[in-house]
């Protein structure tokens, strides 16, 4: 049999698994979402007060437990069944039970890794995505890791019809390593595993590494910062090879509208009638609600995902590593609040406290007018600044 192109091949056996299981899940918490409500209205509770939620009881209980119960029946049952097809199904190169993701799948995969990809992970479904460093190009001296931003993948660095990687490599002789995680997760807990991934791909190289540069985009270089710190913190190696880290629309100190997410979440809980809805604001997966400030550690969220308050440890940039950063401007003047989803002050590390501000030299920074935040993948403008940026000499070191 001709296989089919990677982009028409249909999707595989275990997404199809892992989308089963997630559809039975949402049947779940959409009937405990009504079963609140009904609950509420039943016990005609005032309007405002405490939120707490009870199960119904009766027949109205049993209703809503009839519900979750047939829906979790047929989806072991589906589950069951796709998973024996999956045992049977011929391994090999064309088969679609392990034949690579198209690029329109892995976008949907990815994102829904981003809004509920810590759920994924936590409940071992197949639609979570695993951790890989994808090696680009030939071994080079010096290398280039890509880190991606929330609810994106490594295939979607090539933003019409532009790829920074590949179009660095081949002018600054650099290997192009792409990130790929699952942005869902908290950034402390992908910081620490592509720390640990640096330092077995260092281990594992074969030829020595001068040099290592990092590119970030959006919720990347806060993965990348994170990364830095907790490998410097442990003592690896891969640190004392990177000689250049840029952030392309970073909210180093956090994005509006996650801000905006967690008050929507707050003010729902303050009415037993609107309490039940904020089953959907917890939807936000952990690496969203590590946004709401810029979240880089364990520690910055160990009080809680939706705490308001601002509870980081300072991080500084790391030293003796030129940093350069760039932030989207789409008004103009004092208009020029930011790229549409991360503000200019955030992106270029500004902060109202000074241990929170991010020292980037005079020189080290840009900013983009009318560029959207996903336009900094592909303006000729920020191209020509990598390349100037990227081919000057690191801290201490020489150019190429």
């Amino acid at each position: 049999m001709t296989p089919l192109p990677r982009q028409n091949r249909p999707p595989r056996i275990a997404d199809v698994r892992g989308a089963v299981r997630l559809a039975v899940e949402g049947v779940h918490g959409v009937t405990r979402v009504a079963e609140g409500l009904h609950g509420s209205i039943a016990r005609l509770r005032p309007p405002l007060g405490e939120a707490r939620e009870q199960p119904t009881r009766g027949i109205t209980g049993f209703v809503y437990r009839s519900v979750r119960g047939a829906s979790s029946l047929v989806g072991a049952g589906i589950d069951a069944a796709l998973g024996g097809l999956d045992a049977l199904w011929p391994a090999g190169p064309e088969s679609d039970a392990v034949a690579p993701e198209g690029p329109r799948l892995l976008a949907v995969r990815a994102a829904l890794n981003g809004i509920v990809g810590d759920h994924l992970a936590r409940t071992a479904n197949p639609l979570a995505i695993a951790m890989e460093l994808r090696v680009a190009g030939p071994p080079r001296p010096r290398l280039l890791l890509l880190v991606h931003g929330l609810c994106m993948a490594e295939a979607q660095w090539t933003h019409r019809g532009h790829d920074h990687g590949q179009a660095l490599a081949a002018r600054l002789d650099r290997t192009p390593v792409y990130l790929r995680y699952n942005s869902g997760r908290h950034v402390s807990e992908n910081g620490a595993e592509l720390a640990a991934r640096l330092e077995a791909l260092l281990a594992e190289w074969p030829v020595p590494v001068e040099e290592i540069a990092i590119l970030c985009h959006s919720m990347g270089g806060l993965v990348a910062r994170s990364a830095v710190h907790q490998a410097q913190q442990a003592g690896m190696a891969w640190p004392r090879r990177l000689g250049h880290m840029v952030f392309l629309g970073t909210p180093h100190h956090g994005a509006a509208l996650e801000r905006g997410g967690n008050w929507l979440h707050e003010v729902l809980g303050t009415s037993p009638y609107l309490a039940p809805f904020t089953r959907l604001g917890r939807l936000r997966s952990d690496g969203i609600t590590d946004l709401r400030h810029g979240n880089l550690l364990a520690s910055d969220w160990q009080d809680g995902r939706f705490v308001r308050r601002d509870t980081r440890t300072p991080v500084p940039l790391p030293a003796g590593v030129a940093c350069h950063a760039v932030a989207g401007a789409l008004g103009r003047g004092k208009a020029a609040a930011g790229d549409g989803l991360v503000a200019v002050d955030s992106a270029l590390g500004r902060h109202a406290h000074a241990d929170h501000r991010l020292a980037f030299p005079a020189g080290h920074t840009l900013v983009v007018r009318g560029a959207h935040h996903f336009d900094l993948l592909s303006s000729p403008v920020v191209h020509r600044k990598l390349r100037q940026w990227l081919a000057a000499p690191r801290p201490g070191g020489t150019s190429r």
